[in-house]
């Protein structure tokens, strides 16, 4: 392992625009859940007939807000997480002037709260909420702190999180954002998701750089078309990468 560590420590030496695009994997450490490991959300049984995944879906939302909203909270709020060393790192290479750009699929928030200032955000965040009659903005704090379904208090419609539900499209700006500085990439590290959600995985395809890292504690469909790939936990990758390129 100290020579897989090695070599990405020098890859990172080597690399001038790095981009990193991470998933669930990547907030673990933080006590956070993923969603489809064997320990994840999806794996628990639910006292309900239906799928984590029509739970948070957008027919749910509409249907059912009082039922989503028990899931929702319940399930995807963690207001006492914090940014860990994979975070950390991440927010190091960018201060560095090396890393250009995180891709994340989690919506908890947490490469900015560790520094990380370009953060395209895939699925959203939990961290943003608004009124979908006026649009007026709202904290996490108020939806996880509101009984049952949290309606506004200008005009006293429905709150809606800014995450992608299921059944609902990606933000084309943040998707544009992202393959552009992915196209733009000399590296490209791929950490915490096991590539099978699209259409996320599916912007791999748009690397043409020289060095394609992935970090993952599961096989990938996407390992035989890496340089590096490392299967260990991802916060102590990278933590021990940077500690040995800032030496």
């Amino acid at each position: 392992m100290d020579d897989k560590i090695a070599r990405l420590a020098e890859m990172l030496r080597e690399s001038s625009n790095i981009v990193f695009f991470g998933g669930a994997g990547v907030s673990t450490a933080s006590n956070i859940p993923d969603f489809r490991s064997a320990g994840g959300i999806f794996s628990q049984k639910l006292k309900t007939h239906l799928t984590p995944e029509q739970l948070v879906s957008h027919t749910f939302y509409v249907r059912y807000p009082e039922e989503f909203y028990d899931f929702y909270k319940s399930h995807l709020l963690y207001p006492l997480a914090k940014p860990n060393d994979c975070h950390i790192a991440l927010a190091k290479l960018e201060d560095m002037g090396k890393l250009k750009a995180v891709v994340t699929q989690n919506i908890d928030g947490l490469h900015q709260a560790a520094g990380s200032r370009t953060v395209y955000e895939l699925h959203g965040s939990v961290l943003r909420n608004y009124c979908t009659e006026c649009g007026q903005f709202y904290p996490m704090e108020y939806v996880h702190d509101a009984k049952g379904v949290p309606f506004c208090e200008k005009c006293g419609g429905r709150i809606k999180p800014d995450v992608v539900l299921y059944e609902e499209g990606l933000d084309q700006k943040i998707i544009t954002g992202a393959v552009r500085a992915i196209e733009a990439a000399d590296m490209l590290i791929i950490g915490g998701t096991s590539l099978v959600v699209y259409p996320a995985a599916g912007l791999i395809n748009y690397f043409r750089g020289r060095h394609l890292v992935l970090i993952n504690k599961s096989v990938t469909p996407a390992d035989s078309e890496a340089e590096l790939v490392i299967n260990d936990d991802i916060a102590w990758v990278m933590k021990k990468s940077v500690d040995v390129l800032a030496e």
